[in-house]
């Protein structure tokens, strides 16, 4: 995120210092078994509550959270689990220690428990449990152990449970609950109530940002907002005695809720929109600014793309390697040479796992995989010479949409306004033929001429 601070009649820049490092980085992974326990259970803030707490007593910080909600620990086929997972094992060390509320919530399985285990010690990172402290002595590894059979042992018998008292309801005549086959039941409300609700539904999305904020005649609607809460600053007008005309942006929270829901503060609209663009012309778009900032973000994204190469390759290598395994485990079983018992099993399971893991993780990494961009200094030159025509004249929805271009947020306080923005849509935006085509306009269409029957730009 770019910040561009600029006190009200002079220009100021800030950042966020980097937060020192404390004497263990702790990731927390909380996870419930069934969706239904997530969305209706407290188990999820418990787990949290408790987890934080024991980290806070012994001085560590919580550097990530990772939340499963609704997933059996019987297995490793887990979206959050396999992100921490992978974190912690891609070699930049995010964490030193993986804290869990109990065993069980990591794995239910002991030979994936044990499996793990030995794959984050590996690379340097601990699993500790706050309701199972134990230690890494002969006794307490062996007794570690014995808890991993029996969380084992209990999710198959509440499993087997579960599953007959299933069979019981069925034979009943009763509904076991989750999707029901296709037309299984009848509908219970017509389809014109059902598209009638979607469509209120849709308009009152806050994700979707109204034609107003687009396309209205106010510059900043949509992207000026109050310090203290939050909320957007909207238009106040109204006419003084002498009969003269003034307009504000002002805490739409304050004005509609009152002052216990914002103290509420109001800006002449006029000194509030010559401020921003005159900043952003002065600050942000000069070819210096823009070249700097520029060049440390590919500076950065250069750096992270070597790390995922890297990963990629010893990915592509752990997943041969399993692959070479299992092909000759499978030559000699073929050959008579082995005989295909418990142990040979096991073994051909482990490293089909492994090599599914890699090959899953292997396709995530090529996945977050970005081309790196070289800008011209021609290109940057070209970008901010245009932008700051625009920014200063045209008609103002045009100027709107070019503002947005660039800008997410303006926060407007007592005494600064924050103009924010990130580097790399701004990036975008100077690629976008160094300045000479029109930048995305954010629109609330979701798919603009869907039908692709009208107004439908030249192929040149």
């Amino acid at each position: 995120m770019t910040t561009i601070g600029a006190r009200r009649g002079r220009v100021q820049a800030s950042g966020a210092a980097p937060s020192s490092a404390s004497a263990s980085r702790a990731a927390i992974y909380l996870r419930v078994s069934t969706g239904r326990q997530a969305e209706h259970d407290l188990s999820i803030p418990d787990q949290k509550a408790q987890t934080e707490a024991w980290v806070e007593q012994r001085g560590w910080s919580v550097v990530a959270e990772y939340v499963e909600a609704g997933a059996s620990a019987t297995d490793d086929k887990r979206a959050q689990f396999q992100r921490m997972i992978e974190r912690a094992c891609d070699g930049e060390n995010a964490f030193d220690v993986v804290v869990v509320h109990s065993f069980s919530r990591f794995f239910r399985d002991a030979f994936g428990l044990e499996f793990y285990l030995r794959k984050l010690a590996k690379h340097g990172v601990k699993l500790v449990s706050i309701t199972q402290e134990l230690g890494d002595d002969p006794a307490q590894v062996m007794m570690r152990q014995v808890i991993a059979l029996f969380d084992e042992y209990q999710s198959k018998e509440n499993a087997k449970h579960v599953l007959r008292a299933m069979k019981e309801n069925a034979r009943q005549g009763f509904w076991n609950g989750a999707r029901a086959p296709l037309g299984y039941a009848p509908p219970i409300i017509t389809a014109a109530l059902f598209d009638a609700v979607q469509k209120g539904l849709a308009a009152r999305n806050p994700n979707v940002a109204p034609p107003r904020a687009v396309s209205g005649p106010i510059l900043l609607t949509g992207l000026a907002a109050c310090a203290t809460c939050g909320g957007g600053m909207t238009l106040r007008a109204g006419t003084s005695r002498t009969g003269q005309v003034y307009r504000y942006y002002s805490c739409d929270n304050a004005m509609q809720k009152g002052k216990l829901a914002c103290k509420g503060r109001s800006i002449p609209m006029a000194k509030l929109d010559t401020l921003v663009t005159e900043h952003l012309a002065a600050r942000l778009l000069q070819p210096d600014r823009l070249t700097t900032m520029l060049t440390a973000l590919a500076g950065r994204r250069t750096d992270r793309q070597a790390a995922l190469d890297n990963r990629i390759a010893a990915l592509a290598s752990e997943a041969g390697l399993a692959d070479e395994k299992l092909r000759r485990l499978y030559d000699l079983v073929e050959k008579g040479l082995a005989q295909l018992d418990n142990v040979l099993k096991d073994r051909i399971e482990a490293l089909q796992t492994s090599r599914e893991i890699a090959i899953a993780a292997l396709e995530r990494a090529k996945s977050a995989s970005r081309p790196t961009h070289d800008i011209s200094p021609a290109a940057v030159d070209r970008f901010a010479r245009a932008m700051r025509d625009k920014l200063s004249s045209g008609e103002i929805p045009f100027r709107k949409a070019y503002i947005r271009s660039i800008v997410d947020r303006i926060e407007v306080d007592d005494r600064c306004i924050r103009i924010m923005g990130r580097k790399d849509v701004l990036e975008q935006a100077v690629l976008a033929e160094g300045g000479t085509a029109a930048p995305m306009v954010h629109s609330f269409v979701p798919k603009w001429r869907a039908r692709q029957d009208s107004n439908l730009r030249h192929p040149a």
